[in-house]
């Protein structure tokens, strides 16, 4: 029996994935801020932590527990996202889409190395968006104190994913574990967040058209059973696409490991 440790495991795509390895017979620890959706969970069988992921504390909270629980983590699987038109700062000062679909990624999948090195072929799955354009760095400004966008801090936190992948494989050289990337594409999840009128008209048009996540779950499932030998790997899907758009990637992924670093430290 494997432990799956799955955040956004409440709702929508991590949930998905939650009953799949529960109906394997693994054993699914599902985080995520909503106790009623956590409980029905409990019900089939899952370890329920709630916490809201978006602050630095909490995540340090989140790694503590597992650490004392768990002796062996066999897969980290990474879906929480939560999308808001407008700026929101944490109580922790930190802009909160950053904060939750970047900041976070990095701390857990740092933080529990050691438990996931535990295990015989441990695997972190980060769903974020490799393949698809985004903007670089916001090396002055990756608050957006300046110029915000609920499209462009979703787009910018998965350029930071993308970056992550590279820096975590290049500051773990000896790990065992795989660190693979993927793009689950437009996918009928719950759509969690606060939107103003024109994307809450676009959400709804895509809705319409996005894939079921039961039509989704095998593919990233598999990627989590048997992931690619290299240290990490990126995928649309199912489909195996490069973890780099440029050459510079490398050194962008440094630069943004110590930028990570420096903000986590205040």
């Amino acid at each position: 029996m494997r432990t799956i440790v799955i955040t956004g495991g409440t709702d929508g795509l991590g949930a998905g994935l939650a009953r799949h390895y529960l109906a394997q017979g693994d054993a699914v620890v599902a985080i995520g801020r909503s106790e009623d959706k956590g409980a029905s969970l409990a019900r089939l069988g899952a370890h329920f932590i709630g916490a809201d992921l978006s602050l630095v504390a909490e995540n340090r909270r989140v790694i503590d527990l597992l650490a004392s629980r768990f002796g062996a983590i066999d897969a980290l699987i990474m879906c929480a996202r939560y999308f808001r038109s407008r700026r929101h700062e944490t109580p922790e000062g930190f802009e909160a889409c950053f904060a939750l679909e970047y900041l976070s990624r990095f701390q857990l999948s740092h933080g529990l190395l050691d438990r996931l090195e535990a295990a015989p072929a441990p695997v972190v799955l980060n769903v974020s968006g490799p393949g698809a354009p985004k903007p670089e760095i916001r090396w002055d400004d990756p608050g957006f104190h300046r110029g915000y966008s609920g499209m462009e801090a979703q787009f910018h936190a998965g350029r930071a994913n993308d970056l992550l992948g590279l820096s975590f494989a290049a500051e773990h050289p000896d790990a065992r574990t795989r660190y693979v990337l993927v793009n689950p594409g437009s996918i009928a999840s719950s759509f969690a967040g606060e939107f103003d009128p024109a994307t809450a008209a676009l959400v709804e048009r895509m809705k319409r058209t996005a894939t079921p996540v039961d039509r989704i779950v095998p593919h990233l499932a598999a990627l989590v059973d048997a992931p690619p030998a290299d240290p990490v790997s990126a995928f649309a899907i199912n489909r195996r696409i490069d973890h780099r758009t440029s050459a510079a990637d490398d050194h962008a992924a440094t630069r943004l490991h110590r930028l990570t670093t420096e903000l986590l430290r205040h």
